[in-house]
């Protein structure tokens, strides 16, 4: 069999197995371009039985480009709260906007125009035109490359952007007349759930027999793929600070730089241990140091807190840094009493995680850390008058500017985990203690 043939064969087979085979998803249930944008974003690296809780939610609370373009981020960033990948979510926010200003709120049908929304990129702009508009464009992911890699037996470097090219070009080919929407849908769908990576189940694929990788008996070494550089390994101390007083049942939480990793997400306050060697492990400190670091830290900041003792160990991976938690019960102390032995501890603290940073390369380090020379020593302000531990403060809500970093930080309590977004490993974090799994911690 020629080469058009095999082409063929493909198309035609794969195309009779998905009109009976495919999978009931809310986004396939209307040609609906919105949905299909949003579906799209979502499945990024995501599973889809993941995905469709979350994408009903947030139709639900955003059920046009106009209402998605209008809400207020924090609204978004809550509903994509556990996805992960969170500029994910303000790319789409930010596209939708473009869509208001440059296209009266219509999903733009041309190629360069779905292209230069933010975050939408050649894959997800031919899922759009060709799922929504049914135009004969390709989508191409690593579920379609691997496909097309084992049975069309291509030994090319899928990482590389001229295989990319290449792929693209034959999906493209492979598309038959008129029935772009389904075709891609199709090949989504034979990789997700037939050609999977590990264990392709070669038995009930619907194109097995002209799968030249298959015969050549490579359907387990194919894709060609570079390994990806490993995450870079961190080491850093978590303060759940448990207040008392007027902040009674409480925990202290900030929030993050509008910019960067995690932007402008709720967080429990963490600080940079000393970074691991290159290549290695980030191991763990020992508890005496880290208390000493982790309650000067907060004392930079302009929080008394005294750590009372391990909590838990967490991990949170991204896909170039691996978080490696040290989870710390802490109790909010008063200033007057406990800044002077804080301090002291801080100072120490900060002395050897400041020797311990000149031996390692710049780059381990992915955020300032908490605590600084100018912290230690006192702030002071144009007048030169000392600033207060807290830099400014709403006592209504319990709002606080803190002192060195200048991040937002605020008390909050179970009632508030519905209308702030936190990144899952934090949401995890402080559901588990509202829920009393930390309280027999001591030190």
């Amino acid at each position: 069999m020629g080469l058009l043939e095999q082409k063929r064969h493909f198309s035609v087979n794969l195309l009779d197995w998905y009109m009976v085979n495919r999978r009931d998803l809310p986004w396939r249930r209307h040609n609906n371009p919105y949905f299909t944008w949003v579906s799209e974003i979502m499945l990024q690296q995501t599973r889809v039985d993941t995905v469709i809780p979350y994408f009903n939610r947030f139709i639900g609370n955003f059920p046009t480009v106009q209402a998605l373009a209008e809400a207020p981020e924090e609204d978004v960033l809550k509903n994509w709260e556990g996805l992960g990948y969170y500029s994910r979510a303000r790319n789409l926010q930010a596209a939708a906007r473009q869509v208001m200003e440059l296209h009266g709120g219509e999903m733009p049908q041309d190629k360069q125009a779905v292209f230069a929304l933010k975050g939408v990129g050649p894959y997800t702009a031919g899922a759009i035109l060709s799922i929504a508009f049914n135009q004969p464009q390709p989508a191409v992911d690593g579920n379609v490359m691997r496909v097309l890699s084992r049975y069309f037996l291509i030994d090319e470097d899928i990482m590389k952007g001229s295989t990319r090219v290449l792929m693209e070009e034959l999906a493209g080919e492979l598309i038959p007349e008129g029935r772009a929407r389904d075709f891609n849908q199709a090949l989504m769908e034979l990789g997700a759930l037939v050609c999977t990576p590990k264990a392709p189940h070669c038995l009930t694929c619907p194109v097995m027999e002209q799968c030249s990788g298959r015969i050549a008996g490579r359907e387990l070494t194919l894709p060609v793929k570079t390994k990806a550089k490993p995450p870079r390994p961190e080491q850093r101390l978590v303060a759940i600070v448990e207040g008392r007083g007027a902040h009674r049942g409480r925990v202290l939480v900030r929030q993050r730089t509008a910019t960067g990793l995690l932007a402008r997400m709720w967080e429990l306050p963490h600080v940079l241990a000393a970074p691991a060697a290159a290549g290695k492990k980030a191991g763990p400190l020992a508890d005496e140091p880290a208390m000493a670091l982790l309650a000067g830290s907060l004392w930079a900041e302009g929080f008394a807190a005294r750590p009372e003792g391990l909590a838990t160990h967490a991990e949170h991976v991204f896909s170039h840094i691996v978080w490696s938690l040290q989870v710390y019960k802490c109790t909010e102390q008063d200033q007057s009493n406990e800044l002077p032995l804080i301090a002291a501890e801080a100072r120490a603290a900060y002395d050897a995680q400041a020797a311990a940073k000149e031996t390692t390369a710049p780059a381990q380090a992915s955020e300032p850390s908490m605590i600084d020379e100018a912290n230690i020593s006192g702030s002071f302000d144009e007048q030169g008058e000392p600033l207060s531990a807290i830099a400014a403060s709403d006592p209504a809500h319990d709002v606080m500017s803190g002192k060195g970093d200048g991040l937002i930080y605020r008390w909050i309590g179970p009632e508030d985990m519905d209308k702030m977004a936190f990144p899952n490993i934090f949401l995890k974090l402080i559901s588990s203690y509202f829920a009393g799994a930390y309280d027999d911690v001591s030190e």
